[in-house]
């Protein structure tokens, strides 16, 4: 019998996943290890926006504005290491930390969509991240890509259908950026049924804050729009 690689082994441990537990504490110190880092991780976008210590992740080091390893992610949903895309020097400025001057990403993918990341790094006397790397991380993404969609998306309850076709058009609203007298005047209500609206449904999603509403219909339900028109169907 063929001896399985590494990387092989590290495919059947993510297709054996059944829950997020397992994938911290069964798969992300295997990734570690095979890449020989300092440090390594997988995050949901979902659970940074849900978090607010995790937001300044997402503001700060996942910043596309501030972050070529990221702008890089976000536009190509390819893995990439900071000397694809900037200088030593100017990714000393980028990222300080000791621990991270070597940095490697890739893209974690539903329906077209990223909606995670797959992070690693290594200090300073490390070897830099190279092509070999790239290709190793491409396929791992690939599976926890098929992972994402197949369990982790399906195990999650779809709150969303809790909500009326009227709340979701006011969440559609709030995930492109419209304050509540902006919705108001859209939909023709006023500020503070808004308010009221959004409390309610805060309470049915189980959420805090716009942010974290948004997060989890996006992850539930594909897209809002989708959502939308399925509620109105339903009510006719």
């Amino acid at each position: 019998m063929t001896r399985k690689s590494p990387l092989q082994l590290l495919f059947e441990a993510i297709d054996q996943l059944q829950d997020e537990d397992e994938l911290r504490s069964q798969v992300v110190p295997k990734i570690g290890e095979y890449f020989a880092t300092k440090r390594s991780g997988i995050f949901f976008f979902d659970q940074l926006l849900a978090d607010r210590n995790l937001q300044k992740l997402l503001k700060v080091a996942l910043s596309v504005e501030h972050n070529p390893v990221a702008r890089y992610l976000v536009e190509r949903h390819t893995p990439v290491h900071e000397g694809l895309v900037t200088s030593p020097k100017a990714w000393a400025i980028i990222c300080p930390r000791p621990d991270h001057w070597h940095v490697m990403a890739g893209p974690i993918v539903n329906r077209g969509q990223l909606v995670g990341v797959v992070g690693c790094t290594r200090d300073r006397s490390m070897l830099a991240f190279d092509t070999q790397n790239l290709a190793d991380l491409s396929a791992i993404c690939l599976h926890l890509s098929v992972w994402t969609a197949t369990v982790r998306f399906q195990q999650q309850p779809f709150k969303s259908d809790r909500l009326t076709s009227r709340e979701l058009q006011i969440a559609e609203l709030v995930a492109l950026g419209r304050t509540n007298a902006e919705i108001g005047r859209e939909i023709w209500i006023t500020e503070n049924s808004v308010k009221q609206a959004l409390k309610r449904m805060f309470r049915k999603l189980e959420v805090s804050s716009r942010a974290e509403m948004v997060a989890q219909l996006a992850a539930t339900k594909y897209d809002l729009s989708t959502v939308k028109n399925n509620a109105i169907l339903a009510e006719k």
